[in-house]
C-alpha cells in the first residue's frame, strides 16, 4: 500500500474538499437504562476520548456505523490514487481505448469524492487531504476495515515513466489491482454498513468498476 503524501487529490479535487475533526476510535452506543435517554458517542480527534453528546442534542448521524465511516473516508485516498493515474494517460497512453477509459474514470470517480468529502463533514468526521499519509486512514490498522488495491511508490513511478504501449498495459494491469481492491471494500460496507448512502455508494462502486475491469481486460488482452 502507498504511503506516499505526494499522491493523493490534485488542486482541482482539493479545492472541493474540506478537512474537519479527525475520527478517533469506533462509533460506540450504550443501552439506556429505563427511563433515560440514549447516550450517544461523538468520535474525538487523534488522540482524544470520544465525547458524549448532552441531552437533547441534535446528533442525527451520530450513530452511523463504523464500517460506513471506514469506508468513506478510506475511499477518498484510493480514488485520488485512481484519479492521479488516470491523468497520466492523456499524455502517455498510445491506445485510444486506454484514454477514453481514463476519461470515464475521472468523470465517475471525481464527483464521488465530492460526495464522500461532504457526507464525512456532515457528520464532523475527518476528510482525507493532500497532506494526509492514506495510511492514516485505513483502518485495518484499528482491526477493522482495510484498505485494498493501493498501488505501491514503486508502482507509480514505473507508470510515471512509462509511455506508449508499455505505460498501457501498466495502467490496465494497476487499474484491475486498484478497481478490485474499491470492490473488495465496496462489498464489505454493502454487507455491513448501516447508512443508506454509503450503501448506495457502495453498490455503484461494485457494479460500475466490475464493468470496467471486464473491459480492461479485454483491452490488456489485445495488447
Amino acid at each position: 500500500m502507498s504511503r506516499s503524501r505526494s499522491r493523493l487529490l490534485s488542486p482541482a479535487v482539493l479545492a472541493l474538499v474540506v478537512t474537519s475533526l479527525a475520527l478517533g476510535g469506533c462509533l460506540e452506543k450504550e443501552e439506556p437504562e429505563r427511563g433515560e435517554e440514549a447516550t450517544l458517542i461523538r468520535p474525538g480527534g487523534p488522540g482524544e476520548d470520544a465525547s458524549t453528546l448532552p441531552p437533547g442534542a441534535t446528533a442525527e448521524h451520530a450513530q452511523a456505523a463504523h464500517d460506513d465511516v471506514a469506508f468513506m473516508q478510506m475511499m477518498i485516498p484510493h480514488h485520488a490514487q485512481a484519479l492521479t493515474m488516470a491523468e497520466l494517460a492523456p499524455s502517455r497512453a498510445q491506445s485510444s481505448e486506454v484514454k477514453a477509459l481514463a476519461r470515464r474514470i475521472l468523470a465517475a470517480q471525481r464527483p464521488e469524492i465530492v460526495t464522500m468529502a461532504a457526507w464525512l463533514t456532515d457528520r464532523n468526521l475527518a476528510v482525507p487531504s493532500a497532506a494526509d499519509d492514506p495510511a492514516d486512514f485505513d483502518h485495518g490498522e484499528h482491526g477493522h476495515a482495510t484498505m485494498h488495491g493501493m498501488l505501491s511508490d514503486g508502482q507509480m513511478r514505473e507508470l510515471e515513466a512509462a509511455r506508449g504501449p508499455a505505460f498501457d498495459r501498466l495502467f490496465l494491469r494497476g487499474m484491475i489491482q486498484h478497481h478490485e481492491g474499491a470492490i473488495a471494500m465496496a462489498d464489505a460496507v454493502a454487507t455491513a454498513g448501516a447508512d443508506v448512502q454509503a450503501i448506495e455508494l457502495a453498490n455503484e462502486i461494485v457494479v460500475g468498476q466490475g464493468a470496467e475491469i471486464d473491459r480492461m481486460r479485454e483491452l490488456l488482452a489485445q495488447l
